[in-house]
C-alpha cells in the first residue's frame, strides 16, 4: 500500500514536471503571440483607466465611457493626420532620404583625422551600404507591424470591455483559499501598469515637443519628424533616447559640426532632464525600477524575442517586480515593510 502510494506520488510529480515542460515550450514557441498580447494588456489598461476616470467624472456607465474614450482617440488620431499628416509623411521621407548622405559625409569628416580613418577602416565607422540594406529589410517589417499593431488593439478593445471576465477566469485557476491574495496581485499589477503608462506616455509628449522645439530653434530642417521619432523611441527606456538622438546629430551634421554639436547638447540636455526629473516625478507611486535591471531586460529580452522583447522589456519586468515582491518577499519571506527600504506601491488605487 506504501510502495502504492510512492509510486502514485511519483507518477503524479513526473506527470507534472512534464506538463511544466510543454507549456514552457509551447510559450518559447509563440514568445511573439504572448509578447503581443502583453502589448495587448498595455494598451487595456490604459483604456479602461481612461474610460473608468471619465465615468467617475461624467457619471456615464462604464461602458459608454470606454466608447467615448475609443472615438475621442481615432478623432484624435484622424484630425492629426488630416492637419499635420501630410507634413510628417513628407519629413519622415526626407529624412529616410537624407540619412544615407549625412553618414556617407560623416564618414569623410572620420577619414580627415587618423583615429578616424582606423576607425572607419576596421569596419566599424557607419556605412551607407549597411544602411540600405537596414532600410530594404525594414520595409516588410512595417507591414508586419501594422498588421501586429491591428492584433494588439483588438485585444484591448475586448480586454478593456470587459475586464472583469477575464479576472475571474484566471482568479479560477487559483485554489479558492489564495483567491484573495491573487485578486490583491492583480490588482497591483494594473495599477502599477497603469502608473507606468501614465508617466511614459507623458514623458514622450515632453520629448517629442521638447526635441521638435529645440531643433526648429537653432534651424535643424525635418525637426517635427525628427520630435516625433524621439517621441516613439521615448517608449523604450535608456536604449530609445540614444537610438533618437543618432539621426537628429547626423541631420545636423550635414548642415556643419557645430550644427551637430549643438544638436548632441540639445539632446542630452533633454534626455537627461526627463530621465533625471520629468519621468521620476510622473512615475514616483509606482513601483521604482533600477537603471542597470532595466538595461539588463531591454538587452536579454531583446537578444531572447526581438523587437517586441526591446519595446516591452520594462513593463514586463515591472510585473516581475511586483509578484517577486507580493508572492515572494512578503508571503514567502513574511517581509512586509521591505526591510526599511524606500515606501513602495501596495496596489491600492489613488
Amino acid at each position: 500500500m506504501r510502495d502504492g502510494a510512492f509510486f502514485t506520488d511519483r507518477t503524479r510529480a513526473l506527470l507534472v514536471v512534464l506538463l511544466a515542460a510543454i507549456l514552457i515550450f509551447v510559450a518559447w514557441q509563440l514568445s511573439n503571440v504572448l509578447l503581443l498580447g502583453f502589448g495587448g494588456v498595455l494598451v487595456a489598461v490604459l483604456l479602461r483607466n481612461l474610460a473608468v476616470g471619465l465615468s467617475r467624472w461624467t457619471r456615464l456607465p462604464a461602458g459608454a465611457a470606454l466608447a467615448v474614450v475609443v472615438i475621442a482617440s481615432i478623432g484624435l488620431g484622424v484630425a492629426f493626420a488630416v492637419s499635420v499628416g501630410p507634413r510628417v509623411a513628407e519629413q519622415f521621407g526626407e529624412l529616410w532620404r537624407t540619412l544615407p548622405g549625412a553618414l556617407a559625409q560623416f564618414r569623410a569628416f572620420l577619414e580627415r583625422f587618423d583615429w578616424g580613418r582606423e576607425l572607419v577602416e576596421a569596419g566599424t565607422g557607419p556605412r551607407p551600404a549597411t544602411l540600405l540594406s537596414l532600410a530594404t529589410g525594414l520595409v516588410g517589417t512595417v507591414f508586419n507591424a501594422l498588421s501586429d499593431l491591428l492584433l494588439v488593439l483588438v485585444v484591448a478593445l475586448f480586454l478593456a470591455a470587459d475586464p472583469g471576465s477575464y479576472r475571474n477566469g484566471l482568479l479560477r485557476l487559483v485554489p479558492p483559499a489564495r483567491r484573495a491574495r491573487a485578486a490583491e496581485v492583480l490588482e497591483a499589477m494594473g495599477t502599477g501598469l497603469w502608473r507606468w503608462i501614465l508617466g511614459q506616455s507623458i514623458a514622450m509628449l515632453i520629448a517629442a515637443v521638447a526635441t521638435a522645439a529645440g531643433l526648429m530653434l537653432l534651424g535643424i530642417p525635418l525637426a517635427l519628424a525628427l520630435g516625433i521619432l524621439a517621441g516613439l523611441l521615448n517608449f523604450v527606456p535608456y536604449l530609445g533616447p540614444i537610438l533618437a538622438g543618432v539621426p537628429a546629430v547626423l541631420v545636423a551634421f550635414a548642415q556643419g559640426p557645430t550644427e551637430a554639436l549643438q544638436t548632441l547638447v540639445l539632446v542630452v540636455v533633454i534626455q537627461s532632464l526627463e530621465g533625471y526629473v520629468v519621468t521620476p516625478m510622473l512615475q514616483r507611486r509606482a513601483v521604482a525600477i533600477p537603471p542597470a535591471l532595466g538595461i539588463l531586460a531591454i538587452v536579454g529580452l531583446g537578444v531572447l524575442f526581438g523587437t517586441y522583447g526591446v519595446l516591452f522589456a520594462t513593463p514586463l519586468l515591472l510585473v516581475a517586480m511586483i509578484l517577486i515582491r507580493m508572492l515572494y518577499v512578503e508571503d514567502a519571506l513574511g517581509d512586509q515593510d521591505g526591510g526599511g527600504e524606500p515606501e513602495r506601491d501596495t496596489g491600492n488605487r489613488p
